[in-house]
């Protein structure tokens, strides 16, 4: 009789994670909070539920906390608790820009540390083949010089995220300009939500696309290693 392991769980496509998070709930803020429609108290709250079911959704499946993931609800928790208290409209400007800003600078930070966050980010054992890769520059006493790659790596994964921070206060302090609780203003913050991921998203990947190919240089040359090798699972 032979031992059956259970299948990992399925990963959802990222077309439907992209419609949960973003397109339902900007159409909804777009579309339905007006009196005569749902109400702007009550499409905002119906606009939240999606990414927060979904973000609650993905923390029960991977039964452990992800740091992104979960900055990601308080995120949305915050943005509803300014709609619906009617706070000043900058507070969502300065929300807008200080989770990306905070991330940043704890990643800048931590290029000054001998335990830079790109360890957690992209030179990950999740993602790539440490072990072989410490071994091969070990071999060609390299140690040194690729720690020097790491911190300038880590580098460019803080400005991709002070660039978030820099473009999310510019857009919202842009679109956003109706007072919160209003109509207006879920329909505003329906345009900021779609306008982020092109304008914002987008040039941040861009970004860290860059410090991953700075990255991978780094390991084909002081390691000895082409990227396919260097990956974990290759």
């Amino acid at each position: 009789m032979t031992a059956t392991t259970a299948a990992p769980p399925k990963t959802a496509s990222p077309l439907i994670e992209l419609a949960i998070t973003l397109i339902i709930p900007s159409l909804i803020l777009m579309k339905f909070s007006d009196p005569e429609d749902l109400g702007a108290v009550n499409a905002l709250l119906l606009a939240l539920a999606f990414p927060l079911a979904w973000g609650g959704r993905g923390l029960l499946r991977e039964h452990k906390v992800n740091l992104f993931a979960a900055l990601g609800l308080v995120s949305i928790v915050l943005t509803g608790g300014i709609g619906l208290l009617q706070l000043d409209t900058q507070w969502l400007a300065i929300k807008e820009a200080a989770i990306p800003g905070l991330i940043g600078l704890a990643v800048a930070v931590s290029a000054t540390t001998r335990a830079p966050l790109v360890r957690v980010l992209l030179y990950t054992p999740a993602l790539m083949d440490v072990e072989r890769i410490q071994g091969s520059l070990t071999a060609r006493g390299n140690h040194v010089a690729f720690e020097s790659r790491l911190k300038i790596t880590t580098w460019m994964l803080a400005a991709s995220f002070f660039f978030s921070a820099a473009m999310n206060y510019f857009l919202a302090t842009l679109i956003v300009t109706s007072p919160s609780g209003s109509p207006a203003f879920n329909e505003e913050l329906g345009r900021l939500t779609l306008l982020s991921y092109p304008m914002i998203v987008l040039p941040s990947m861009l970004i860290m696309m860059a410090a991953f190919y700075y990255l991978a240089r780094a390991i084909r040359e002081l390691a000895d290693l082409k990227l396919a090798d260097a990956m974990k699972g290759r």
